[in-house]
């Protein structure tokens, strides 16, 4: 496990990003575990957050020219996200959508930089994939070419398709897809950690369950 994905484990502990129980998800699973990056909502908590996922972007050896943040956690993130990149020499232009279109001023849907080139999408987790699917929509009709996205925590779980969503992404959209952590590096954070018994059992269960093949 990198270095990074320890620093975002332990944030994502601190500040409650990552809860243990028993949550009712969309899917009407009950799952054991519950994620939510809304909970970073401090400016150093934020700055640890755009440092983790600078170092994984580099780590990851994608070239790009462009960060895309979709509406709306993810306009907070790519900000926090481009200021780390450019403390470790990487200055990229990044840009972000509104929900609605602006009818005045300069009107539109997208802010920020100029969408060219080839551009990464920073999230916060592929659920169902329908704002990656946005955003990937929004970038080509811009005019930029999506090669990638970025996201915190990759559920591993399968879908109504009986794949997980980042699988259909990949192949539906042809992008790569990195994720901080899998919820297997979260088990083996866990277990090398000491962390509560039940709760490892609980997350090993329930991935046995639902969790991808393979």
């Amino acid at each position: 496990m990198h270095q990074y994905q320890k620093a975002f484990l332990e944030l994502a502990l601190k500040h409650e990003v990552l809860r243990f129980g028993s949550f009712t998800l969309k899917s009407g699973r009950i799952s054991p575990y519950f994620f939510n990056l809304g909970k970073i909502a401090t400016g150093a908590a934020l700055r640890e957050l755009g440092a983790v996922y600078a170092e994984a972007i580099i780590a990851s050896g994608l070239q790009v020219d462009l960060l895309f943040g979709p509406a709306y956690k993810g306009i907070p993130l790519v900000a926090a996200v481009a200021c780390a990149l450019a403390e470790r020499g990487r200055d990229l232009p990044f840009a972000y959508n509104r929900k609605e279109a602006k009818d005045h001023g300069e009107g539109g849907v997208l802010v920020g930089a100029a969408p060219v080139g080839r551009a990464l999408i920073v999230d916060d987790v592929i659920t169902a994939g329908t704002a990656l699917n946005e955003s990937h929509a929004l970038l080509r009709a811009a005019g930029a070419l999506p090669i990638a996205a970025i996201t915190a925590l990759d559920r591993q779980e399968i879908g109504p398709a009986g794949r997980s969503a980042v699988a259909e992404a990949t192949e539906k959209l042809n992008i790569s897809v990195i994720s901080l952590v899998t919820v297997q590096e979260l088990l083996q954070f866990l277990v090398g950690s000491g962390s509560d018994k039940s709760t490892i059992a609980a997350i090993e269960a329930y991935q046995a369950r639902y969790g991808v093949r393979g």
